[in-house]
Formats: structure tokens, sequence, C-alpha cells
């Protein structure tokens, strides 16, 4: 009699299991490339997919995802360090569905976090008990330890560029620092403010002449976000451009960027050191081994 390949019980488990989330970090190297604008329409974006997305705002000394969107939460991460609440009791909706993890703006102290309180907040994130399909992490720009540890915990790492040579500069001055000394090998390099897709095409082209040639690493193009003067007035009206202007150039980007993002491979299993959500890469894994015959 021929043996079945998974018995009910296991069947059930693996039913009861939480998928792997996979987890985006967006940064930069320099400020004022519009690293948050692109956090917070791809967050959008794939909510209005119909994923279950959650926003984390992870410059936690100098927040702005919430401003962008027009929201006052009453408690953030710097209440959840100081234990006064829980991370889900801070959690707040935004548009589509989306959920937000809110920082603080303008506290020193939260700026000045070490890696131990960073890996305290990373570790938070096991005790949500949600499905969630996608995290993006919006870090500060530069290389500060924040950027490092919540880059680090995050499966794939968007680097966001523009037009300007100090962009240039210090994304790549970010991605020797993340392969060389903390073992990030892999970053998709994003576009933004482009006044053509050959001019985003270029600004890749730019970056990974030099990383080709001084560092070990794998760069992918993700696309191009043009310049677009809807981003504008959506900033404006504190409102994401592909919920206020979802005709616009910018917002078709975002879609199409979006849609790209949401086909990246799902994470299969733990990478052995510090990762949002390692629990359930864990536990995927484990449950995929269960049911093989």
């Amino acid at each position: 009699m021929p043996r079945p390949h998974i018995d009910q019980a296991a069947g059930l488990r693996n039913m009861n299991q939480p998928t792997p989330t996979r987890v985006i970090a967006v940064t930069s190297g320099k400020g004022g490339v519009g690293k948050t604008n692109v956090s917070v329409n791809l967050a959008v974006s794939l909510a209005e997919s119909g994923k279950q997305v959650m926003l984390m705002d992870a410059d936690l000394g100098l927040a702005n995802v919430d401003v962008m969107l027009g929201l006052h939460p009453e408690y953030d991460l710097s209440h959840v360090i100081d234990g006064e609440r829980t991370l889900e009791e801070i959690i707040v909706d935004g548009p589509a569905g989306l959920q937000i993890v809110p920082a603080s703006s303008g506290t020193k102290a939260m700026a000045e976090l070490g890696p131990m309180q960073h890996a305290g907040v990373i570790r938070a994130f096991s005790e949500l008990s949600q499905q969630l399909d996608v995290l993006i992490v919006d870090t500060a720009a530069g290389i500060a330890d924040s950027v490092v540890s919540f880059t680090r915990a995050a499966q794939e790492v968007v680097v966001v560029v523009c037009d300007e040579p100090a962009s240039i500069t210090d994304a790549y001055a970010l991605i020797k620092v993340l392969s060389r000394e903390y073992g990030v090998q892999r970053f998709r390099v994003l576009a933004n403010m482009a006044h053509s897709a050959q001019e985003g095409r270029e600004l890749f082209s730019k970056i990974s002449r030099v990383t080709e040639r001084y560092l070990d690493v794998t760069l992918d193009f993700m696309g191009a976000v043009p310049y677009d003067d809807y981003l504008r007035k959506a900033v404006k009206r504190q409102k994401a451009v592909v919920d206020a202007y979802p005709r616009s150039r910018a917002a078709m980007a975002f879609r199409n960027l979006s849609q790209k993002a949401g086909n990246w491979p799902i994470p299969s299993g733990a990478a052995g050191h510090l990762e949002f959500f390692v629990e359930r890469l864990i536990q995927s894994t484990n449950g995929q081994m269960e049911i093989q015959p």
C-alpha cells in the first residue's frame, strides 16, 4: 500500500504555520533623494494589490512617514523601547489597509540608540500574530548604526539614488560598508526623480561600474521613478501619489515597481543572523521538511 505524502495532522500544522514575510529595507547613502516617498508609495501600491503590508518608520529620531500620510499616532517606537506599549499597540492604519509602525521625531535619545536596542526592536516583530506578506523598512539616510542593523535584518535591500554626484558617491559608500563589514551581498538600485528612463539606467550604470571593479556584490536595476510634479502635489496633500493621483507618471511607475517587488523570491530560510520574523522563516523551513515524502 503506497505511503501518503503527508498525514492529516501534518497538513493541519502546515496550514496553521505563518508563511515567511518578505522584508524589504529601503535606504540611501544621502538624504533628500526621496527615500521615504519611495517607501510609502511602494507600500501603498503593494497593499492596493491585495497583499498584507506593514511599513516601519526606521528613521527613529527624525520620523516622517506619519507626516507624509497625514497621520497623528498617539504612540510610537519610543514607547515600545521604554516598555510602555507593545509593538502591536502602536500600529496605526494607513491607506489601502496598510499597517504603519511609527517612530518619533525630534527625539535625540531615539537617534542615538545602539545595536542592542535595535536588536530589541527587530525581535519585537516576532511577537506579532497577524499574517504579513511584506514588511517595508524605511531606514534613516547614511550609514548610522540603525541603518546597518535594520538593513542587515532584511532579505532585500533597495538603495535609492538620484542624479546628483553626492547621491552616487554616498550610495557607493553605503554599499561598500554593508558588503565588506556586514556581509550584505545583494542590492537593488532604484533611480528616483529621473528625467527619462535612459537617465535612470545611466545612474545604475555609474554605480555598477564602480562596484564591479572594487566590491564583491551583486547589483540589480530595480527601475526608475520619473520626476513628476504630481509627486510634489501629493506630498503637500499628505497623501501617497498612487492614492492622490493614480494616473500620474510617478504613480504608474510605483505600481510597476511594486509588481516587480511582489514577484521577488520568498525567503526560503533563516540566514544565520538576527532577522525580522526569523521564527516564521524557521517554521516555514521546518514545515516544508515535514511534508516531504
